[in-house]
């Protein structure tokens, strides 16, 4: 594993003394509106130069805090969705048999799954905690069942029932809302009850997902799917900031398009939304 020369933050840490890896999934090919996620990673990067090091939310600074190494972006295909998902399935899975956290910054939604799957595989008593706008649950997408609106009922069928937490969910169709039910944790529009959530996982193997669409669009216009009635950022902090402790095995932030935002305001927010996320992992 050699570093990358443009890194998120300065990261330097080698590889072999890194605990947590930072990689960039750039796809977008399963989007159902806007597209555009796949310049996430680089921008993200490039922009996270104007942020500090030191979170006043955790009280921890990302460099002295935390070894971090950032492998840069894989180098994936365009049009072979299922090349795309092997060659992040085979990265997410090096790291992990390495015994190092895996965090993804995507990419579409739908690059959570192979990620999630490499890290199922090492623990099989794997949780998934989960914030978006959207359901995610839907047997197929216009007859594809890779899809990024697909993507936690493919996570579904690996980890099955009572071992996914979703929270912010305000979009989807009725069927999704009603198969949740039964399968799901899910809460609606935003984060109430994640504490005891987070209470009940703790011990246990967990993967984060954040689709930054959970945020509204006053906050994050820059995405592809845009839904009005999210939560703030400070409640994003906030719902960071209880997940600090727990177990966390693997984790993602996916859905920004930072074209849709030219003010940058989108990447500042997405870059911030993953310091903290990597700080709340180094605390385990």
């Amino acid at each position: 594993m050699n570093k990358n020369i443009h890194t998120f933050l300065g990261f330097e840490s080698p590889y072999d003394e890194a605990s947590i890896v930072v990689y960039g999934s750039p796809f977008d090919g399963t989007t159902s509106f806007r597209p555009g996620t796949r310049f996430a990673p680089a921008i993200m990067r490039q922009e996270s130069y104007g942020l500090e090091t030191y979170s006043p939310y955790l009280d921890m600074d990302i460099i002295e805090d935390a070894a971090i190494f950032d492998g840069g972006d894989l180098d994936l295909p365009f049009g072979n969705t299922e090349r795309v998902l092997d060659m992040i399935h085979e990265y997410a899975q090096r790291v992990v048999s390495d015994e190092k956290v895996p965090v993804m910054i995507g990419g579409e939604h739908l690059v959570s799954y192979p990620a999630i799957k490499a890290v199922f595989e090492k623990y099989p008593d794997l949780h998934i905690v989960h914030f978006d706008a959207h359901t995610d649950l839907r047997e197929d997408y216009m007859g594809e069942r890779l899809s990024h609106a697909t993507v936690i009922r493919r996570v579904w069928e690996l980890v099955g029932d009572g071992r996914i937490y979703q929270f912010g969910i305000r979009s989807g169709e009725k069927v999704e809302f009603e198969w949740a039910k039964a399968h799901t944790s899910l809460t609606k529009f935003d984060c109430t009850g994640l504490d005891k959530a987070v209470e009940s996982l703790k011990g246990k193997p967990v993967y984060v997902t954040i689709d930054l669409d959970i945020l509204d669009p006053s906050v994050f216009p820059g995405t592809g799917t845009i839904e009005p009635g999210g939560i703030t950022f400070k409640e994003m902090m906030s719902a960071i900031g209880m997940l600090k402790g727990l177990n966390i095995v693997g984790a993602d932030v996916v859905e920004l398009s930072p074209h849709y935002d030219q003010s940058g305001t989108s990447t500042a927010v997405a870059c911030k939304v993953l310091r903290e996320l990597l700080l709340a992992i180094a605390c385990k």
